[in-house]
């Protein structure tokens, strides 16, 4: 296990070297630690944000001296005691790590998905033959990032799978179900990118009003659901 520092106020746990090979045990692993970590309640940690192989903590500095360490070995104290939680800890099991089953509904209608046809193109597959498949796949958040929300999907049949866009789009609407290489997502929040859409879903999955402000975190488990344009209006947030 390393721990390296992430700027002055940070540091990352790597749990697992690669992702690639065994998407589900590295995933259950760092949610493990992150389980780990949040039991122990550490002092001055602010935040833990679990990544594909990582989980990076956030610190206050100020807090960890009041704690006892010296200001100028605020990281050695910290790490120290990561290492006794994480070496100290008995194994956690996948099962016993509460995570959600959600399921989202989404509305295929072309003006949501004006990369639907260019999908199936690749897919050699028909629009419609698409989103079954799209919709017959339980997927898993690996993690939540690039904008407040945003879940990056693993899971997707390997069919469906298509390249980013050669020149990414200014301008996404929230809500928006895309396709980005083997990997699928839903963009939380207007902003640009370049992932290939597919649909769109009327629930707003980033909040900043709510705890917690996303829908999704990482380990849960997503199902999508079509909709006719009718019901996404009446179910619009």
């Amino acid at each position: 296990m390393e721990i390296a520092p992430l700027g002055d106020s940070a540091l990352i746990v790597r749990v697992r070297e690669s992702f690639d090979g065994a998407p589900d045990e590295t995933l259950n692993a760092v949610l493990a630690t992150r389980r780990l970590l949040e039991n122990a309640q550490l002092p001055g940690v602010i935040e833990l944000a679990p990544a594909y192989t990582t989980v990076a903590i956030f610190f206050d500095p100020v807090l960890i001296v009041a704690a006892g360490a010296k200001p100028n070995e605020v990281f050695d104290w910290l790490a120290e005691r990561i290492r006794k939680v994480i070496s100290n800890a008995k194994e956690v099991r996948a099962d016993r790590i509460k995570t959600s089953l959600v399921e989202i509904p989404v509305c295929y209608d072309a003006e949501f998905a004006p990369d639907l046809e260019e999908v199936a193109r690749r897919a050699g597959l028909g629009a419609q033959e698409v989103v079954d498949l799209y919709n017959a796949t339980e997927y898993r958040v690996h993690c939540i990032g690039f904008t407040p929300g945003f879940p990056f999907l693993g899971g997707l049949p390997s069919k469906l799978a298509t390249p980013r866009r050669s020149t990414p789009r200014k301008e996404i609407p929230a809500g928006s179900v895309a396709i980005g290489g083997a990997q699928a997502g839903i963009y939380p929040v207007k902003s640009p990118g370049g992932w290939n859409l597919i649909g769109r879903t009327p629930l707003r999955l980033f909040d900043p009003q709510k705890k917690p402000p996303a829908l999704l975190r990482a380990g849960d488990r997503v199902r999508f659901r079509a909709i006719s344009r009718e019901e996404f209006e009446q179910n619009k947030l």
